[in-house]
């Protein structure tokens, strides 16, 4: 029998993925992001490879563009290649060659967009350059999934591929056609109000910033296609898992309550942890592996990753982090927001992906939340948040929120052409296609 046992999961959990570490009380307020983009050919819209003779290849331009920066190459602990930036982030690559920009914490806001600004904007304009769209959209808005393999075949990646892979095709979707704009907040001395707060959260991020409205070249009737995927990925690992009156209980109910698919599977099928628990002797090492294969919308790190919002254009950066630190670490800002949104609602989170900020309640909070938002951000004052970085997030504020509008509204188009500004290409028809048509 395994020494681990359901109490010793839970505190496990309270202490590593609840608990921050000692490091992180001594600079509260951090903020820290990952940037995901979808490489493509600019002349053809076509998926770049990795690396291959005779085709555009994102790693031969990393290398060069990295030789010029001060990148270290390195491996990955999976394995896959990978840079160290002098500033101590990172660039690596997802299953289906997306490419992933990932900062350090950064101690401001401001800290975090200048560092940002510094890698990211000369990055695509190289790329531009070496004929590489570095897509910034939720899904891939042109290919099918059978012309984005998977291109890192390790065997973490490997054995999450045939896992999904039975559950039907979003698995394939999520590994190599989607993209995010992630933010990671510390939980401080408060991490059960932050946790409630940023899962309540969660329908407005993923409505306010909602990216993805066409894929395979056609428009799918939802928003942001990349969270409807989501939706239907594998909701026994992904959502929102989170209940009033015990939170810690319920996200061990869910971590339990998941196939465990790095484990063997038995008779084709893969045991939940909990049955690994009761039957078998997991380690601490395969709980923790465990956890990473859990994809909720907002995942307790150490920290609280947010996970919710699509990849956004990179001139808008300062919209996403304006509304987590906002209402997270501005004290009048949280509490305003907490009776604002109330208790994080899975049947919202559904309609958000769907409707965007199109759904009347929705666009509501959504105005109400930015609007304490911002006024969160000025209360976190200057040397936190620049008001010339706070001024983009007005910005974005006014031209979309405030109007009922996202992204995704900009990508709606009867013409094949590039929004070299958003970094995406729009070829969809006069009239919304069916999902289960698109997607199929």
């Amino acid at each position: 029998m395994s020494g681990l046992t359901r109490a010793a999961l839970a505190a496990d959990l309270a202490g590593h993925a609840f608990g921050a570490p000692t490091r992180a009380s001594l600079t509260p307020r951090r903020i820290g992001a990952e940037a995901e983009f979808i490489p493509v050919e600019t002349g053809t819209g076509r998926r770049c490879p990795i690396e291959a003779d005779g085709h555009i290849s994102t790693l031969p331009f990393l290398r060069r563009f990295g030789a010029g920066h001060g990148w270290r190459e390195g491996r990955t602990p999976k394995g896959t290649p990978c840079f160290l930036l002098p500033n101590g982030g990172s660039v690596t690559f997802e299953p289906g060659g997306q490419i992933e920009y990932s900062s350090p914490p950064c101690t401001t806001a401001t800290e975090l967009l200048t560092l940002l600004r510094s890698v990211i904007f000369p990055l695509c304009e190289a790329a531009l350059g070496e004929g590489i769209t570095l897509l910034s959209v939720g899904i891939d808005p042109f290919n099918s999934v059978r012309e984005a393999p998977l291109l890192l075949r390790g065997k973490r990646y490997g054995t999450m591929a045939d896992y999904l892979a039975k559950r039907g095709e979003a698995g394939a979707r999520m590994m190599r056609q989607t993209a995010s704009f992630q933010m990671s907040l510390d939980l401080d001395d408060e991490p059960w109000l932050r946790w409630r707060l940023l899962n309540a959260a969660a329908p407005s991020m993923v409505a306010i910033f909602a990216n993805s409205p066409t894929y395979a070249g056609v428009s799918t009737g939802f928003r942001s296609t990349r969270a409807q995927v989501w939706r239907t990925l594998d909701p026994q690992r992904t959502g929102l898992p989170y209940e009033v009156e015990r939170p810690l209980e319920r996200y061990l109910d869910f971590a339990l309550a998941a196939p465990a698919m790095l484990l063997p599977s038995v008779d084709g099928e893969h045991r939940t942890f909990g049955e690994w628990l009761i039957s078998a002797a997991p380690s601490m090492e395969e709980w923790h592996d465990h956890l990473s294969t859990l994809f909720p919308e907002v995942r307790p790190r150490g920290h609280l990753e947010v996970r919710s919002p699509d990849a956004v254009a990179p001139r808008w950066y300062a919209a996403p982090i304006a509304l987590a630190v906002g209402i997270t670490y501005d004290p009048a800002a949280s509490r305003a927001a907490r009776d604002l949104l109330g208790s994080p609602d899975s049947e919202l989170l559904e309609r958000a992906g769907r409707l965007g900020l199109r759904d009347p309640v929705l666009a509501r909070t959504a105005a109400d939340l930015f609007e304490i938002a911002l006024a969160g951000c000025a209360g976190l004052g200057p040397r936190y948040f620049h008001p010339a970085d706070l001024e983009h997030a007005h910005a974005f504020f006014d031209q979309y929120t405030r109007r009922g509008r996202t992204p995704a509204d900009d990508l709606h188009s009867d013409e094949l052409g590039w929004d070299q500004t958003a970094g995406t290409k729009v070829r969809v028809g006069s009239e919304p296609q069916p999902l289960h048509t698109v997607l199929t």
